[in-house]
């Protein structure tokens, strides 16, 4: 067993320049690491350059792939052999936010660092042991593996068409994204889907990290907010750091980082998996909606789909891709209850506003009274809002939102 505390770098054996080199990568004020079975715990106060490498993740949080920080971590052979010391992701330590917590569970999804510890320090000398660096160090240089968006002058985006300046989530995202999105859907990086989803979990889940961080506005108004909203990923990684008012530490600090990336983490490996699981799937019974519009009814303003699906994007992409005049009003689609739904089709795919609500005269209207209004049989209820409504059979929806397109 050695010390490491007790080496001195000008006159170690080879075996104690590799523990050194090992432990290179450091975060000041913490204990020294103890790497078992080949290392004991120091006997003294360890110094700084020497103390201990962030705790591994796999620790702390069941992540997608097993990253377990063992004694495989770090091979020490007999003299003469290569040694080879556990690969460092640096980041800034104090507090945390949404990005960097996300940018290093990201890391940890990619095959070169799937192994790798996280180190939090700002420290130059620190960071520049560090294979990889984000967040921090005012350097944004992919071939070097640093990915700072702090610095003068930085406005990268993510390009294909999007414009929001990204944060070291993005930017992580932006070089290493399609390997994650293979890597968590165990798809071969050259499947066609990759970078369909690779795009959708951008425009889904990172680019609002990336504006949150960089506070970009939704909205290009000065108008107050009409309510706050306090619920999204950013807001909840915010309150994970120690409170103000109460006694804290690095490792308080530490500890509440790893929930942070347990936190990010899952959402991305939920959001990822849903785009590419289900959400891709529903294309097909979109497309197929469409092509047969003018079959659904004359007018090709209304859609019948087989049964609920995520359609709404999936609808507004091919909309664009076909020039499609004249825009569908209306989608119709079978419930678990073998009933049949008619759904306003929005304005966009997340606006509350619709093409062409459901006449005013049948909402709030329910059952007999709904089928005195509409004179259709079958009605179950027309939403207050006008948006959605519902009939017992597919012939008495497809009357009635027939009947709506020539209602106001």
């Amino acid at each position: 067993l050695v010390a490491v505390e007790r080496l001195d770098p000008a006159s170690t054996s080879l075996f104690g320049r590799c523990m050194l080199t090992a432990l290179r990568a450091v975060r000041p004020t913490h204990s020294l690491l103890r790497l078992t079975p080949f290392l004991a715990a120091p006997t003294h106060a360890p110094r700084p350059e020497f103390s201990r490498l962030a705790p591994p993740l796999s620790r702390k949080l069941p992540r997608f792939r097993s990253r377990a920080f063992t004694s495989a971590s770090v091979r020490c052979m007999s003299a003469g052999t290569k040694r080879m010391a556990p690969k460092t992701i640096g980041t800034h330590d104090g507090s945390f936010h949404c990005d960097e917590a996300l940018g290093c569970f990201l890391l940890h999804q990619t095959e070169a660092y799937a192994d790798a510890t996280i180190v939090r320090s700002r420290d130059p000398e620190v960071l520049s042991g560090c294979d990889v660096v984000i967040d921090v160090g005012a350097t944004y240089d992919p071939e070097k593996n640093r990915f700072d968006h702090h610095q003068r002058g930085f406005e990268e985006a993510f390009g294909h068409g999007f414009v929001t300046k990204l944060s070291s989530a993005g930017l992580v995202y932006k070089h290493f994204g399609r390997e994650i999105v293979a890597n968590v859907l165990g798809l071969d990086l050259k499947d066609e889907k990759v970078e369909k989803i690779y795009l959708k979990v951008y425009k889904a889940f990172i680019e609002a990290v990336d504006a949150v961080d960089n506070g970009v506005n939704m909205y290009d108004t000065d108008a107050p907010a009409k309510y706050e909203n306090n619920t999204g990923l950013s807001a909840r990684v915010g309150k994970l750091n120690p409170p103000w008012n109460e006694p804290t530490s690095p490792e308080i600090y530490y500890d509440q980082f790893l929930k942070a990336v347990a936190v990010t983490g899952k959402e991305f490996v939920d959001a990822t998996k849903y785009y590419g699981e289900s959400w891709i799937l529903a294309r097909d019974h979109v497309v197929s909606a469409l092509d047969d519009a003018t079959k659904t009814h004359k007018s090709g303003e209304i859609l019948k789909l087989p049964c609920y699906c995520p359609w709404k994007e999936h609808l507004f992409e091919l909309e664009s891709e076909r020039g499609t005049n004249p825009l569908p009003k209306y989608a119709l689609y079978e419930d678990d209850k073998g009933q049949w739904r008619i759904q306003a089709i929005p304005l966009t795919p997340s606006a509350f506003e619709n093409r062409k609500p459901l006449p005013a005269a049948w909402r709030g209207v329910r059952d007999a009274a709904l089928d005195e209004v509409t004179g259709i049989e079958g009605g179950i209820f027309v939403h207050a809002a006008g948006f959605i409504g519902g009939n017992k059979t597919y012939e008495g929806a497809l009357a009635m939102a027939a009947k709506a397109l020539e209602m106001d």
